[in-house]
């Protein structure tokens, strides 16, 4: 293992939010590690990130497989170096009235958004504790905070995932491990809004939708601040953007 490489591992690497947060990372010369259950699909964010200077490695993992994650970890920490930092970026939004959803669709929602990122959290929790160290960074969302109507899976999956935070930053905080947790309330600037939502889209003229860019940068900042000021949660949303 390199000792003087510091690692980011982004779990849900896509192409908008996770993709910037591995970009930001390497940009500060940290090697970037990203996840998706298909690495085919992390090609090109690899491939960008290398050809700015930066080291990036792609791995295929789902996030919800216990043995998955444990080897994943494993891997890289043996093979590459310390986990510093890791971010959990999955989401699993998929809207549906309560008098439809079935038991299938809800449990495969939360197994995304809540119980993978306990897995992943765990795991690289317990290689920063050994070296009095670390930052665990949750992606949340409104629905974290209140569930709207049609998004009972989402809202529960997303209230899982910030308790989870809360409860792991009161026990770690302690070993000087920052966890935070990141409400994104707003469309983000991806080509799902633009093609899906062009309305919504064409107020980022305006400044009306999240950049992802802009979002990473919040991300490093967290892992930056001194621990006599961390931030247990941001809560990110443009301007124009109603409460």
């Amino acid at each position: 293992m390199a000792e003087n490489k510091k690692i980011v591992l982004v779990v849900g690497a896509g192409d908008a939010t996770g993709g910037a947060i591995a970009k930001r990372f390497a940009r500060e010369g940290y090697v970037a590690c990203v996840t998706r259950r298909s690495a085919d699909k992390l090609q090109p964010l690899v491939e960008s990130i290398q050809a700015a200077g930066g080291e990036a490695h792609g791995f295929a993992c789902d996030a919800r497989k216990e043995d998955q994650v444990i080897a994943l970890i494993e891997q890289i920490e043996s093979e590459l170096g310390p986990i510093e930092a890791l971010v959990f970026n999955i989401g699993a939004n998929v809207p549906c009235s309560i008098l439809e959803e079935t038991a299938r669709k809800y449990f495969k929602i939360w197994e995304m958004a809540c119980f993978s990122g306990f897995l992943n959290a765990r795991e690289v929790a317990k290689r920063m504790v050994t070296r009095k160290r670390g930052t665990i960074l949750f992606t949340g969302a409104t629905a974290g905070l209140r569930g709207a109507a049609g998004f009972a899976a989402f809202a529960g999956a997303k209230h899982g995932i910030r308790a989870l935070a809360q409860s792991m930053a009161r026990e770690l905080g302690p070993m000087n491990i920052h966890v935070a947790h990141v409400v994104v309330d707003g469309a983000i600037d991806t080509d799902f809004i633009r093609d899906n939502f062009p309305t919504k889209y064409a107020l980022k003229d305006q400044d009306g939708i999240l950049d992802p860019e802009h979002i990473a940068d919040n991300y490093w900042h967290l892992h930056s601040q001194p621990r006599d000021a961390w931030t247990f949660e941001l809560d990110l949303r443009p301007w124009s953007e109603t409460w």
